[in-house]
């Protein structure tokens, strides 16, 4: 009866367990703002890249007109192929360079701020090791994806608009250049792209890259590449195979994962089919997932231990 008379306390308790969550999660918010901060190249090498193809591009559209011209007399393959191939290249460097940007900012993400000397930045921040490889492993796993795709489809929506002033300078009908590059559905295709082939497949990677940044303590390219490169090497040199090779490019090329039908050339094609039970149902993702997990817990657990370098 009195707590139905007197609400304060009862509100109070709920405003304190809303203060209690907002303050576990801020810690981590913060890191992966101050990563942004401190890596500018996660979103300016994107950027530099799409302004460099967009130059590119901008200087072969004098040559639209007479592809437009010649496509209704081939057949649709070679009709796409002819039109949206430009797009389809803009998204594969772009992905490209997730890659190397993600590879490159995971071997630095943990040496790099042992390296550093300033006081300030080392240990010094109330925030968890849990937190702190966390945020870092953020950067890899979801901002990266996310702002190529955010990215690409800015460049490409561009393109498509450039392209069209263009056809119809020429005295044109733009409806066959918006028919071949099916805009929504290669966005589609590209995000889904991103999240199976770039993030959750090559999971191990990037949790083995952040595990040797972790633990190195000088030359960090060096010590991710030789394990790789010994185990390939003993393997030949005893058991004549190449599996563990094989293993290494499945992840980097997303061979095995099963996350698509490919009829067409590239995985934006409109005639790809989305597999995502069969890629939910692999056991490789499943597997390369938890060897991702053991990699992450190991850093933190380095990282307890670690001093400056």
């Amino acid at each position: 009866m009195s707590s139905q008379l007197n609400p304060v306390p009862e509100l109070f308790q709920a405003q304190s367990g809303i203060a209690k969550r907002v303050s576990e999660t801020r810690p981590l918010y913060w890191s992966v703002r101050r990563e942004l901060w401190e890596n500018r190249s996660i979103y300016f090498a994107p950027l530099i890249v799409a302004g460099v193809f967009l130059l590119g591009f901008l200087i072969t559209l004098v040559h639209l007109p007479a592809r437009m011209r010649l496509s209704p007399g081939l057949d649709p393959m070679q009709q796409r192929e002819a039109i949206a191939m430009p797009y389809d290249m803009a998204a594969a460097v772009l992905m490209l360079t997730l890659m190397l940007v993600g590879a490159l900012y995971c071997l630095d993400a943990l040496y790099g701020e042992r390296r550093d000397r300033s006081i300030v930045f080392w240990k010094s921040l109330p925030v968890s090791d849990l937190t702190t490889v966390l945020s870092k492993a953020s950067i890899p796993f979801v901002v990266l994806p996310l702002v190529t795709f955010a990215i690409t489809i800015s460049l490409q929506w561009v393109m498509l608009l450039v392209s069209s002033v263009v056809v119809l300078g020429s005295g044109q009908s733009v409806v066959t250049l918006w028919t071949q590059v099916s805009f929504l559905q290669m966005s589609w295709l590209l995000l889904y792209h991103l999240i199976t082939m770039h993030t959750l497949w090559p999971a191990p990677l990037y949790g083995y890259l952040l595990l040797v940044s972790g633990w190195a303590r000088r030359a960090v390219f060096l010590w991710a590449a030789v394990p790789l490169l010994a185990i390939a090497v003993m393997e030949k040199l005893i058991f004549n195979s190449s599996k563990f090779v094989l293993l290494l490019q499945s992840r980097l090329t997303g061979t095995g994962a099963e996350a698509v039908t490919m009829p067409g050339t590239f995985p934006t094609d409109p005639m790809t089919h989305i597999t995502l039970g069969k890629f939910l149902s692999t056991p490789g993702l499943w597997i390369g997932l938890a060897v991702t997990l053991a990699f992450l817990a190991a850093a933190v657990r380095l990282r307890r231990y670690r001093v400056p370098i």
